[in-house]
């Protein structure tokens, strides 16, 4: 059962403390963990699970020293010059030699096959040249005992452990689960997420609509999010702006889901229903975060159900959700790191603020004039844009006490591509 959550007395929508971002993070850390069982699936069904047991490697990977190139396994002879060497045989992977090579011999060896008996070095075949008839083979000069050869447990040895509780199976976790010989293993059970949307002015893509009321299109993106995270999405459609209908929904949600999220009906408006209805049902914090796009946020619990409440403006929700919600949703399936992805490029545009707020900047990256990766913001900064989620490709995060980013700078960038998913 998740804790619950700590009071935010402080740090109410309409109360004179921002939290920031970092803060919100270091709570949420300490009040979720996992909320999910555990079951054994087989190894093509583990991608993208959270594992729940320790991997450890049976045997040597590799299980013998093995040559890392297609050429010529031979006994090295450092400071020798070109040398021709007698061709004494081939092992090919899979197979084994099954003499000792001596100086002056070379056996003609493929990539992955165990290194004969007496060999301490391969040659690439191309640096190589074999005479017409095959009986010798010339290998360059300067090649050092232990050249293109891969030794015994270089990977992984006997016994050590490769793959951890906590860790999410992407495809480089399942082919080293493979490789130590597993088929299957334990992973945490699928989070439960029900999601809905509130709002009378909200219609359904495909349906006719007035000309007052939008398509929901907040609903679909955060659903696309946490389908990223590989949980089972519970879609429970538009919730009408009334209060029973909003607290029925969030009561009988919370008996068949692990986490609750809304988007919009947590501000302060008096057509937003969802923070009674959550108050009521079990507890709720507004946080007015210091980010930009991003507040207000909700965190709470509907009964023992963690609820999480996120903004209503589209880019303000998938935001607020990447920075905030994927960490949540990770650490209660179980996740032992939900660190978010950024690196450095150098900036290609000119932006200032008010010292006090981070902000997170649209923006595509280029290539600068000197090879490095660019970021150039988008011009409209509105949270009602969605088009600028489509056109940027990640996030510059401007930190609070930053005032001005200026062409040429460093700009910590959230790249997408490792946020959705």
């Amino acid at each position: 059962m998740t804790p619950p959550t700590p009071p935010m007395n402080d740090c109410t929508a309409h109360g004179p403390t921002a939290l920031s971002l970092d803060a919100a993070l270091d709570r949420i850390a300490e009040s979720h963990g996992p909320v999910t069982g555990t079951e054994t699936v087989p190894l093509r069904a583990a991608l993208g699970r959270v594992l729940a047991e320790e991997v450890t490697a049976p045997v040597n990977v590799p299980p013998a020293a093995v040559s890392a190139m297609d050429g010529w396994a031979f006994v090295a002879a450092p400071g020798d010059g070109p040398r021709r060497l007698t061709v004494v045989g081939r092992v090919p992977a899979g197979s084994s030699f099954p003499d000792r090579v001596m100086a002056g011999q070379a056996v003609r060896i493929f990539t992955g096959a165990p290194i004969p008996a007496g060999v301490d070095c391969v040659a690439m075949q191309e640096d190589c040249r074999t005479e017409s008839d095959g009986a010798a083979v010339w290998v360059p000069a300067g090649l050092e005992v232990g050249t293109n050869i891969r030794p015994k447990g270089e990977d992984m040895t006997a016994g050590s452990v490769v793959l951890r509780p906590g860790q999410r199976m992407r495809a480089q976790e399942v082919g080293l689960a493979a490789a130590v010989g597993r088929s299957t293993v334990m992973v945490r059970q699928r989070l439960r997420v029900a999601l809905f949307s509130t709002g009378d002015e909200l219609r359904e893509p495909g349906q006719d609509k007035p000309d007052h009321a939008i398509y929901d299109a907040n609903r679909h993106t955060i659903a696309a999010q946490l389908d990223g995270l590989g949980v089972e999405v519970i879609d429970l459609g538009i919730l009408p702006d009334q209060p029973d209908a909003v607290r029925a929904a969030l009561a009988e949600a919370a008996t068949r889901a692990d986490l609750l999220v809304t988007s919009g009906g947590v501000s302060v408006g008096e057509e937003d229903h969802v923070k009674a209805a959550v108050a009521a049902l079990g507890v709720i914090d507004l946080w007015k975060l210091a980010i930009k796009p991003g507040k207000p946020l909700a965190l709470g619990r509907v009964g023992s159900t963690p609820f999480l409440g996120l903004p209503g403006n589209p880019v303000s929700a998938m935001v607020t959700f990447l920075l905030v919600g994927r960490p949540l949703v990770l650490r209660l399936s179980g996740a032992s790191d939900t660190p978010t992805p950024r690196c450095l490029v150098v900036s290609g545009f000119t932006f200032t603020k008010k010292p006090g707020r981070r902000e997170f900047l649209r923006a595509r990256l280029e290539r600068s004039i000197d090879g490095l990766p660019m970021a150039i913001r988008f011009p409209n900064n509105s949270s009602g844009v969605l088009t600028s989620m489509v056109e940027a490709d990640g996030l510059v995060d401007m930190p609070a006490e930053a005032e001005v980013i200026a062409p040429g700078d460093m700009v910590e960038f959230l790249p997408f591509t490792g946020l959705f998913g």
